[in-house]
């Protein structure tokens, strides 16, 4: 293991990270840099460096980095501006979290002169992907170390038993654990694990932290106004916010009223299936006014090519190409598809339901004068959609005549 001189570890602070900081000084006795993220986990992070400074590491070697702003700015937005959802419901929470925490990883790397990077993601999971395709895209050379697939502690006992014998600063209960294992930021907060490993079970109801139950949301609807320019919200009822002030205060108001539960059972891209549980307020609420607002200013077919590509970049998002040429293009044609996504959309929210309740914009397509029922003054000649249907029916009627069904 002499060839690692120093190693950028994403470091929690947790069981899992801290039996890794001292495996990695016993194994490949090297120097180690801690990188904890702050993507808005509602967390402390401040133990964490207690804990680095206990373990041995250098003060200059261990960084806490607020990334919330970079985070929702350069990874949340862009990826609401292509809609993207996986399988139909899941709003990559937790997938679109991973390519900054990689470029965060190997930005550390070139600064301290560090050859490898280190993660805790198991050998089960997506995250293993995603944390080193995010790695080799920006660091071709690097080495990465994935001590799940490296070690036999595979099991809580023998982390704990780990921990106990090098007196590593870690909670020590034996015969418990967390009933889920559980990630957040400022998108989402996932759960996986205990009674939900059976799609049988039903959530319990204390399992859910950031909002009430749609039983128990306010009886009186909430009405939002969402101020959009080039495809992303800059404003909330007229006060203009950043992006990670907008996606906090959506996550307030939506978990208030009761929105962005989801229980799924998801295709792993390391092929087996899993269910998990998410909480999303504030990005339930920016999908469904996001599309109200192209509804007005996307031309019909532009919005067409979109919804055929959400599938794919969604795709890309999960299984960890963020950094790919491929997500890059599709981002480009994206956002080129926003320069008229600008107005206002206003939402009600109501026991667990975003519901578009009205939408302006000066870039609106939508003309009352053609699309009215009343008398248009000539604006649409009615009498030319009798050749478009002739023209449109062709086909079928040679089909019919040739007495194919």
């Amino acid at each position: 293991m002499s060839d690692v001189k120093k190693v950028v570890l994403a470091y929690s602070g947790g069981l899992d990270t801290s039996v890794i900081l001292k495996w990695l000084q016993d194994v490949y006795q090297c120097e180690i840099v801690t990188f904890t993220a702050d993507l808005g986990q509602g967390e402390e992070l401040e133990p964490a460096r207690e804990k680095a400074l206990l373990m041995g590491i250098a003060p200059e070697n261990i960084f806490i980095d607020d990334l919330r702003e970079e985070f929702v700015r350069d990874f949340v937005f862009p990826m609401f501006r292509a809609n993207a959802i996986y399988e139909g419901e899941y709003l990559l929470g937790t997938s679109i979290a991973r390519p900054l925490i990689a470029k965060r990883q190997i930005e550390i790397a070139e600064l301290t002169g560090a050859d490898a990077v280190s993660h805790g993601a198991t050998g089960k999971g997506n995250d293993q992907v995603r944390f080193e395709l995010g790695a080799y895209a920006l660091k071709p050379n690097i080495k990465i170390i994935a001590p799940w697939r490296e070690w036999d502690l595979l099991s809580r006992e023998k982390l704990l038993a780990y921990a106990e014998k090098h007196n590593i600063p870690v909670e020590m209960k034996r015969g418990t654990k967390s009933p889920y294992s559980m990630d957040a930021n400022m998108l989402h907060i996932s759960y996986e694990g205990g009674v939900l490993e059976d799609p049988w079970n039903e959530p319990d109801e204390a399992m859910w932290r950031w909002s009430v139950s749609p039983e128990r949301a306010p009886d009186q609807p909430r009405y939002l106004e969402l101020s959009y320019r080039n495809g992303d919200i800059v404003a909330i009822d007229g006060e203009t916010m950043t992006p990670a002030a907008v996606l906090a205060r959506l996550n307030q108001l939506g978990g208030e009223h009761g929105i962005g539960r989801l229980d799924l059972v998801e295709n792993r891209y390391v092929g087996m299936k899993s269910r998990g549980c998410y909480e999303t307020p504030g990005g339930t609420i920016m999908l469904k006014a996001h599309r109200a607002m192209e509804s007005l200013t996307l031309d019909r077919e532009v919005a067409r090519i979109k919804d055929d590509l959400i599938p794919r970049y969604a795709g890309l998002v999960y299984n960890g190409y963020w950094w790919s040429p491929e997500r890059q293009l599709l981002q480009t044609l994206i956002d080129a598809s926003q320069v008229h996504v600008n107005g206002t959309v206003r939402v009600k929210l109501y026991k667990g339901n975003v519901i578009v309740a009205g939408r302006q914009s000066d870039d609106s397509l939508f003309d009352m004068n053609i699309a009215t029922f009343e008398d248009d003054a000539g604006a649409y000649d009615q009498k030319d959609a009798e050749g478009f249907i002739k023209l449109n029916a062709l086909r079928m009627r040679i089909a019919a005549l040739k007495g194919r069904k």
